[in-house]
């Protein structure tokens, strides 16, 4: 995936779906200044005395891909400006290369997969989730429409060439995950690097990969652009049912906001804020069309094809978080998942309350 940088991407007009614009008649102004002066102490400020606001930068795995639309969606509401904070978004086009900011010091926050804090706490390092965005991992893995073989089932990719997002992201776990339930060893399919958008998509039609481990809106819009042919599915995990199916449970925590513990233990207010942000985001889009959802998203990531675009989050909406906690059950899946192929994390015992912490969603919630 080509990486990107969106610094304070322009929000949707109105900022807020719905607000109409128009004059606003002086009576009203006077009010609404009355109402700030009753009113200021209350909720968090919008900034601090001097009018400065809080600085955090965020790296996102992936900023077009849906698993992280709620990380965009919370800036164009306004959502991190309202709670004080000046929350700069850089796309960094995989979840390994969001990984490597936080921990090189370059964002503060990474809009990544839970999957990372485990394998982080095998290194010995201290990261930890607190915000979940994403109930269900969203990735899907399918075959291309140009294969070079026949390919009917994960055991038929030994020795086949598949596509990911880049090495040490989620979708490189879950290939070395599926492979091994066939009694594959992790290394046996050939894997490419083909990023999550409009690459991974030409890879999979022009037959340079057998099959590709995708994340929406690329399934969608490469399902559409096969005119009519149905695109093989091996395993699928936009839905609970499909999570289930593969991970032996409804709700495996998958896109969150992580940071390194020190960092949380120094900025809890700070986080605290990014996370009712997040919370405030996670209910509107519960309370929300996926066309209004849409509307709201740079048209960019439509990638030309806006009602395929609405179409794909209107499917990835149930994956979504509506509270935004990590389930201890589904961590636990994630846990498994990186035993079943990393020696380093099977090697070691992993305490997974040192992996996240709902109580930041919590503290946000009251």
């Amino acid at each position: 995936m080509r990486s990107a940088r969106l610094v304070a991407p322009t929000r949707p007009s109105p900022r807020r779906p719905g607000r109409r614009r128009g004059a606003v008649p002086l009576l009203a102004l006077a009010l609404a200044g009355l109402l700030t002066l009753v009113l200021g102490g209350c909720g968090s400020p919008p900034a601090d005395a001097g009018g400065a606001r809080t600085k955090v930068t965020i790296g996102i795995g992936g900023q077009p891909l849906l698993p992280y639309l709620p990380t965009t969606l919370a800036q164009r509401l306004g959502y991190y400006e309202d709670e004080g904070l000046d929350v700069e978004l850089q796309d960094l086009g995989s979840g390994s290369k969001a990984l490597q900011a936080m921990q090189g010091g370059s964002v503060d926050v990474a809009s990544g997969y839970y999957d990372h804090t485990v394998q982080m706490q095998a290194k010995g390092k201290d990261v930890r989730a607190f915000v979940n965005m994403l109930r269900t991992p969203s990735i899907v893995l399918a075959v291309s429409p140009k294969a070079s073989r026949e390919i009917r089932g994960v055991e038929d990719l030994k020795g086949a060439k598949v596509g990911i997002t880049a090495p040490g992201s989620s979708t490189d776990f879950f290939l070395k995950y599926l492979l091994g339930k066939k009694g594959l060893a992790p290394d046996a399919a050939s894997v490419q690097a083909v990023g999550g958008e409009a690459a991974a998509i030409a890879a999979m039609e022009s037959g340079r990969v057998d099959a590709a481990v995708m994340v929406d809106p690329a399934v969608s819009l490469l399902q559409k652009r096969m005119g009519g042919r149905e695109l093989r599915i091996l395993a699928d995990t936009r839905t609970p049912q499909g999570s289930q199916e593969v991970f032996g449970v409804p709700s495996y925590p998958a896109a969150v906001f992580y940071a390194g513990h020190s960092w949380l233990e120094k900025n809890e207010a700070t986080a605290t804020k990014l996370t009712r942000a997040m919370l405030r985001t996670l209910r509107w889009i519960q309370d929300h069309s996926a066309r209004e959802i849409a509307d709201a998203m740079p048209k960019e990531y439509a990638a030309g094809d806006p009602e395929v675009y609405r179409a794909a989050i209107e499917h990835a909406k149930p994956g979504y978080s509506a509270d935004g906690a990590v389930d201890a059950d589904g961590a636990r899946a994630a846990a498994a998942l990186q035993k079943s192929f990393s020696p380093e994390v099977a090697a070691k015992e992993i305490d997974l309350e040192r992996t996240y912490t709902n109580d930041l969603v919590g503290a946000a919630s009251r």
